[in-house]
């Protein structure tokens, strides 16, 4: 993308963020620009008709829920998450229990509900991650189809040894490899006849258009160097699957077309160097840190320099919340939007990472987390609000800049400084601040395009105001 010129306000017209492909497992040393949108609980049908909104925003990636068999919970309702005594049953969750591994469920759409998706993508220059699970069935294990369990040689062949004893220390690797979690039993991902048939689905999904994958439970899959459980002979699952070696004569297609990464939930005894050898890994702690800042409106409440994880920075998925810290006891559930919001501003303005922005329900609120309580439903729209589009264009447009994280008015202001090219400024306090901090922008005026805002740099200092909880992006 061409330089843009010091005084430029943001860019807020479609088509300015390229999407140029990149492997970043393949490439630890380039500084990541893209973004992912996790259009969670969003059918195959609605990703296809939001994709224009989708790629004007500015995301290179839209990530979807589980699209393979699962079960049939609830009678087949469709709520997100219901109560007893709804009049719509339904838990978002069935998709995360597979019953064999093939295109289509009933919460999000058929095999040619997902081709349209991809096709639609396609035309907008956005790439599809698919959310993949190979590590579990549903906890009803006997709602298994069979020819899942005629294809690994029966029932009994699919499991772990050790894969229905519940894991009670997920420090010790072999039990969090190999045992049961959460009441899912354990598949046994190094038995080559089921990695043979994962990898038919695999392949099936990138010959319709998916263009990565993120393995959820990835720290429960075992390394070459974990422990071998009774059954496996060897840990080669992530040394097949993305693609370093065939099972059965069988290959993943286009590994080096494909963005991985996978959930390795932050812990003792995880393991994120030798996974990211693999993968990228997500930065659950960073996220952690972040979200007490944002609730605390002070920077310094943690430590937001460091990314509280031992892979490299390039390695690392970031985020402000997730699905599961926003669906598991809610812990990420009562920040406001626009707090989180902020958040987004501070990871998508940095030089390393790659953020990924959680859609929550449309029509949720903090007191009513589950909004229209609708699977399928789009969600909010906060992922194309113009302080989160304007991120989105700001780290692509910085590209190859270095960082430099400073705060100011006692940890209530950040600025994001990308070399001497543009900066982030964050208020995440709820109350107006006038801003007089160091910067490395040349002297000049400037006018942030979100607000309006205005701004001058003389003598290494940046001055203005910032509104309550708000963001301005400078070029």
């Amino acid at each position: 993308m061409k330089k843009l010129m010091i005084l430029a306000t943001v860019a807020l017209a479609a088509g300015s963020v390229a999407t140029a492909g990149r492997l970043t497992r393949n490439n630890p040393s380039a500084t990541d620009n893209e973004v992912i949108l996790h259009a969670w609980s969003w059918s195959f049908d609605t990703i296809a008709a939001n994709m224009k909104d989708i790629a004007e925003a500015g995301y290179a990636y839209v990530q979807t829920s589980p699209a393979n068999t699962c079960y049939v919970g609830d009678n087949g309702g469709m709520a997100l998450f219901s109560q007893p005594g709804d009049s719509v049953m339904g838990k978002w969750y069935y998709y995360y229990q597979p019953t064999d591994w093939k295109i289509g469920n009933y919460m999000l759409g058929t095999r040619d509900d997902f081709k349209a998706m991809c096709d639609s993508a396609m035309k907008y220059g956005v790439r599809v991650l698919v959310d993949v699970l190979p590590n579990h069935t549903a906890v009803d294990h006997t709602a298994v189809l069979p020819d899942l369990d005629r294809a690994v040689g029966g029932h009994e062949n699919l499991f772990h040894a050790n894969g229905f004893k519940p894991i009670t220390d997920y420090n010790d690797r072999l039990q969090c490899t190999t045992g049961e979690m959460g009441g899912l039993p354990d598949v046994n991902t190094e038995n080559p006849d089921f990695q043979y048939y994962y990898m038919q689905y695999v392949n099936d999904l990138i010959n319709l258009g998916a263009r990565g994958f993120r393995y959820d439970t990835a720290k429960h899959i075992g390394l070459p160097s974990d422990p071998l459980d009774p059954k496996a002979k060897q840990n080669d699952f992530w040394d097949i699957f993305t693609g370093r070696k065939a099972v059965k004569g069988l290959s993943m297609l286009m590994p080096d077309s494909l963005y991985i990464y996978g959930e390795v939930l932050q812990d003792k005894n995880v393991k994120e160097k030798e996974y990211a050898e693999y993968v990228d890994v997500v930065a659950s702690n960073y996220g952690h840190a972040l979200r007490t800042a944002l609730e605390k409106g002070d920077f310094t409440a943690d430590d937001l320099n460091s990314w509280h994880n031992p892979a490299d920075p390039n390695r690392l998925v970031t985020w402000v919340e997730s699905h599961d810290t926003y669906c598991n006891q809610n812990e990420s559930a009562g920040i406001e939007d626009d707090k989180i919001r902020q958040g987004w501003v501070l990871i998508a303005s940095r030089a390393h990472g790659t953020p990924l922005f959680f859609s929550r329900p449309a029509g949720s609120t903090r007191e009513n987390y589950w909004g229209n309580n609708r699977i399928g439903a789009r969600g909010n729209d906060e992922f194309k609000h113009p302080e989160v589009v304007a991120a989105n264009r700001f780290r692509a447009a910085m590209a190859g800049q270095d960082e430099k994280l400073v705060y100011a008015n006692k940890g209530a202001v950040i600025e994001v400084e990308r070399g001497d090219k543009g900066a982030a400024l964050i208020n995440i306090s709820d109350k107006p601040q006038k801003l007089s901090i160091e910067t490395s922008l040349p002297d000049g005026e400037y006018t942030d395009a979100v607000h309006g805002n205005k701004f001058k740099v003389k003598n290494g200092k940046l001055t203005g105001r910032l509104a309550p909880v708000s963001s301005c992006l400078l070029y």
